[in-house]
């Protein structure tokens, strides 16, 4: 790999500072450190408040992922940058975009300064053609990175997991052999990272497997078939009283694995057909969800710690010594559902709106339509009494938190495409499209 220092720049960091390390955040809840930060914007455009803006070459819907000062993120330049045919937005009912693109591709890994916006360094992971197909919508660098503070690992899915640290030199790689995914979708699952270990999920139609592999040196410490064919999954890593977990949601089973990949418990949830949202905790409960457009059951469990065993719901139960509350549409497609003041709310990528009892799973307004449009692949999020969804087509529709469903307002990003999920660190809103990351901050 080649790496480009740009700039060196003062550094200083404080001990305080907020972090966003992962896909959703720290605890992947989609919420700041502080969910009452008068510094983070409701209201936005082009012109209003915006920090900076910085151009990100190629293609990329890799979240942002903060340390410190540094914006960490990932993307795919193509050389046949007229063959490669941009994401395109809206549902897609079948088929991944077949074969591979021509042109040779490069696997870029950006570090930009948080204050600034400026490029600090540069570092290509890769450079060749793509090993495999991708979603008509996605991109070669879907996967949101993570770091630990000391290293940054960035996931390519079908080729490989790049380790880096946080001044741009490469550490080492664990190349990937690729496999045959769903209608050649490809992969998209993000990397988690727990003490000295990195732990990835590759679930393809040939042999899939969970990997954990040493954080410092890359070498596997162990792997794990899966039962399971493609999902997309990205695993949570939960820390409870007493144990700390590794929750992987499957098509058969959501599966809660120890740090040495032993199962500790499983749920036959009867999951959608195609698992996309990532599993996250709030207030003391596990959010496990799928909710794949064309299926009739798109289930959610809330589920307390200390599982072991099968805790497989019962027929025509919703709760059981593990399971605090079962609802059998409760869960979305391509986004992950958000839990913010006590509500459970799920975005639906066709533009609706679901909001239920976060410990009770009573429902508080159902499929309410947005307005005509919009569609919906980035998770929402939330802060100061609102809650955020990013459409396809850069629109935010900003809603009320509450019990009843209440829209305040639009704010526009012409002419951009949004479908990564946002970083939220320092009072600044970090939001990546098609070409561009935006540092959005209330002017002061």
């Amino acid at each position: 790999g080649f790496c480009a220092l740009v700039l060196i720049a003062a550094i200083s960091t404080s001990a305080e500072a907020e972090n966003w390390p992962r896909l959703r955040g720290a605890d992947a809840t989609g919420l700041p450190a502080n969910p009452a930060d008068s510094r983070l914007p409701e209201k936005w455009s082009d012109e209003e408040n915006v920090a900076w803006k910085s151009e990100i070459p190629g293609v990329g819907w890799s979240s942002p992922v903060v340390w410190g000062n540094k914006v960490l993120l990932t993307t795919v330049v193509n050389d046949k940058a007229a063959e490669n045919a941009e994401p395109r937005a809206g549902l897609y009912l079948g088929r991944g975009r077949r074969g591979v693109p021509s042109g040779t591709h490069r696997w870029l890994v950006y570090c930009l300064d948080l204050a600034s916006g400026e490029t600090l360094w540069e570092c290509e992971a890769h450079r060749g053609r793509p090993p495999v197909g991708r979603h008509p919508k996605s991109s070669y660098a879907a996967e949101t990175p993570v770091t630990d503070g000391e290293r940054l690992y960035a996931l390519f899915g079908d080729l490989g997991l790049f380790a880096y640290d946080l001044d741009g030199k490469p550490l080492w790689e664990h190349r990937i052999e690729a496999k045959k995914t769903m209608a050649d979708y490809g992969a998209a699952a993000s990397p988690v990272v727990h003490g000295d270990r990195v732990f990835y999920v590759y679930d393809n139609q040939e042999a899939s497997y969970i990997s954990a592999l040493d954080a410092s040196t890359g070498e596997q410490v162990w792997r794990k078939a899966r039962e399971e064919k493609t999902t997309w999954a990205t695993p949570f890593v939960w820390e409870t009283d007493g144990r700390t977990e590794i929750v992987v949601p499957g098509k058969k089973e959501i599966l809660s694995y120890s740090l040495d990949g032993d199962v500790l418990w499983q749920l036959a949830g009867r999951m959608s057909n195609l698992v996309i949202p990532s599993p996250f905790v709030a207030d003391g409960l596990l959010y496990v969800t799928s909710g794949y457009v064309g299926d009739v059951h798109r289930p959610v469990y809330a589920i307390k710690p200390g599982a072991k065993g099968d805790i497989t719901l019962d027929d025509e139960t919703t709760s059981n010594e593990f399971v605090q509350w079962y609802q059998p549409k409760g869960g979305p497609y391509n986004t992950t559902p958000l839990v913010y003041d006590g509500i459970y709310y799920l975005l639906l990528d066709q533009g609706m709106v679901s909001a239920y009892d976060a410990k009770t799973g009573e429902q508080l307004y159902d499929r309410i339509r947005l307005p005509r449009g919009a569609s919906f692949t980035s998770s929402p999020w939330a802060y100061n009494g609102k809650v955020f969804a990013l459409a396809e087509d850069g629109k935010t529709y900003v809603l009320k938190a509450g019990r009843e469903f209440e829209l305040l307002y639009v704010n526009e990003l012409d002419g951009t495409m949004g479908m990564a999920c946002p970083a939220i660190v320092d009072g600044r809103l970090l939001i990546r499209t098609l070409g561009a990351v935006y540092c959005l901050s209330k002017s002061e």
